[in-house]
């Protein structure tokens, strides 16, 4: 079984002669002030979830978010403080600059995720694995890691000024790890009603494994 990184290196390889090739599926996009609120706002309404399965997640940083932070344990957020929210991040946090590098590192991949897309397609799964026309990464400096929404296949990545990323050197390690989480999502994860650990787990075998 190979490793994520054997798995990483044959596809870049593979897939080097069409390296200048404008990938079809996916797209790199920086977030606006409004739609890092929104997903400030989104964690802040999970974060019971997040703490009770022990994930690491970034916030920014002020009083108000420590203020709002225990709101939402609370479950006494109102409209008010999403108000308070996007006034803090337009006004303090914001920077469009900040996602250069991380945005630059993800592009520099997207041709390989395509690689990594065609090769599970080209498997002819018994089952239905779900495959997306588009792909949209919107990268965010907030949250868990990674995110994935399975209506629209969007993807959401956590980067830092410095355009790292959490875990892996590599985006392309989390960016398929979420396409196989969309792929799953309801043929087996809502089909069988996977448990979340497990459903990580599979996940994980399932990279491996291709």
């Amino acid at each position: 079984m190979r490793t994520i990184v054997s798995f990483l290196s044959i596809l870049l390889v593979s897939c080097a002669c069409a390296a200048n090739a404008a990938p079809a599926r996916f797209e790199a996009v920086v977030p606006t002030a409004q739609q890092e609120t929104d997903y400030v706002w989104r964690n802040l309404q999970d974060i019971a979830f997040f703490e009770q399965n022990g994930y690491n997640v970034s916030f920014p940083v002020g009083d108000l978010i420590d203020a709002l932070k225990e709101k939402a344990r609370s479950g006494s957020l109102t409209d008010e403080d999403y108000t308070a929210l996007g006034l803090f991040m337009e006004q303090h946090a914001y920077r469009a600059e900040d996602y250069e590098r991380g945005y630059q590192h993800v592009t520099a991949v997207l041709s390989s995720l395509e690689a990594m897309v065609n090769s599970i397609e080209d498997e002819g799964y018994g089952w239905n694995f779900r495959f997306y026309d588009r792909y949209q990464i919107f990268l965010t400096l907030y949250g868990p890691g990674g995110s994935y929404n399975p209506d629209d296949g969007s993807i959401i990545l956590l980067t830092n000024p410095s355009g790292g990323f959490r875990q892996y050197a590599n985006p392309a390690n989390t960016l398929i790890h979420e396409v196989v989480h969309m792929g799953i999502e309801e043929s087996i994860i809502q089909r069988l009603n996977v448990p979340h650990g497990l459903k990580e787990r599979l996940v994980e075998l399932f990279v491996k494994a291709n």
